[in-house]
């Protein structure tokens, strides 16, 4: 995105960069108030309606705006601005095939690769995702959630794969927030990623990868039946079944 045009006064005092723990605060701020909602998915972000509302200069914002931009949360668009980032229903089913594939392969390396230190980190998340289900804690349960496949990721050894995953999770961020609120979703969500950690800590790999496919797919069925552009939804998945 190219720069802003300077003030005056910001050519007669030039101000120092911002800080940037600062700029990482803001971004933090806009990313919550994106997943709540209050920011929308196609909406242009005004960088001093920003300012205003965070109490803060341009140049934090401007910061903030280029970390969510490198996240894929938003999209910069020529002689226009940046607008919160949007994809299509048919994206978003192709992109959980894809996911579904990645996450599989790397819980069946993982299957070889655990060790106590990891272990003694799966359970934990475990609990704790536990907790965030009987508070119904949607916002904690999706962090932590995202922590869990992570780790599977990391154990699965391939950085080209960890980082493709890590690509397709950015970009549907904005599809997936919205159902980890669901109580009934959460303890679905963490009961399927007991049976892949118990695959993976008893070895059996062929049934780590099959589990974790498997809980990609039934999470893109959990997303599909909170959605309310169901119409949509049905459309562009009847036009993938055909392409099978």
């Amino acid at each position: 995105m190219p720069p802003a045009p300077r003030s005056e006064a910001d050519a007669v005092s030039p101000q120092a960069a911002p800080a940037p723990g600062l700029a990482q605060t803001i971004a933090d701020q806009l990313q919550a108030l994106i997943h709540a909602g209050e920011v929308l998915p196609g909406e242009r972000l005004n960088e001093a309606a920003l300012a205003l509302r965070m109490g803060t200069s341009r140049g934090p914002i401007r910061e903030a705006i280029r970390i969510l931009t490198g996240i894929g949360l938003v999209t910069a668009v020529p002689n226009r601005g940046v607008f919160v980032r949007q994809i299509s229903v048919r994206e978003m089913l192709e992109i959980y095939e894809l996911r579904a594939l990645l996450f599989g392969h790397a819980a069946e390396q993982a299957a070889e690769h655990l060790d106590p230190a990891h272990r003694a980190e799966f359970e934990a998340l475990l609990a704790q995702m536990d907790e965030m289900c009987e508070r119904g804690d949607g916002t904690r349960y999706y962090a932590v959630n995202l922590r869990f496949h992570a780790l599977i990721l990391e154990l699965g050894g391939n950085r080209r794969a960890h980082q493709a995953y890590d690509d397709y999770v950015k970009e549907l961020h904005l599809f997936r927030r919205r159902y980890f609120d669901a109580a009934g979703n959460m303890r679905r969500s963490n009961s399927e990623h007991r049976q892949i950690f118990e695959a993976i800590a008893g070895g059996a790999a062929a049934r780590a990868r099959t589990l974790a496919q498997k809980h990609v797919l039934e999470g893109r069925q959990r997303l599909l039946a909170t959605m309310d552009a169901a119409p949509a939804v049905a459309a562009a998945a009847a036009g993938l079944a055909r392409r099978r």
